[in-house]
């Protein structure tokens, strides 16, 4: 006698096979052409490339600030607090000020 279940697991399993059983077109994957795919690639390396150049580019300014005694700590702090926006960076402020009465530095 054959176990109901296990012959609706395998009547599912064929199923499902039949239903994803589409014919993939030849040189087609995921409905992208390896043409689309790789000028796909290729962008994203382009675009890869060009962050990277502004990050030297980027290192290279804050090296010629420190080389001209600017404290490149400050400089980043202060390039992340104008990076915020007015209402955030007052209420960071005013967490400051609380935090640093609460442990007497003020």
């Amino acid at each position: 006698m054959r176990n109901s279940n296990s012959h609706k697991h395998n009547q599912n399993s064929i199923e499902t096979a039949n239903s994803n059983d589409k014919k993939p077109r030849p040189g087609v994957v995921g409905g992208v052409t390896p043409d689309q795919l790789k000028q796909y690639i290729e962008r994203i390396e382009n675009l890869e490339q060009t962050k990277a150049n502004i990050a030297s580019d980027v290192h290279e300014v804050y090296v010629e600030a420190k080389g001209n005694g600017f404290d490149t700590k400050i400089i980043r702090q202060i390039v992340r607090l104008r990076k915020m926006d007015p209402e955030q960076r007052a209420e960071q402020q005013e967490l400051l000020e609380l935090y640093l009465h609460a442990i007497g530095m003020d």
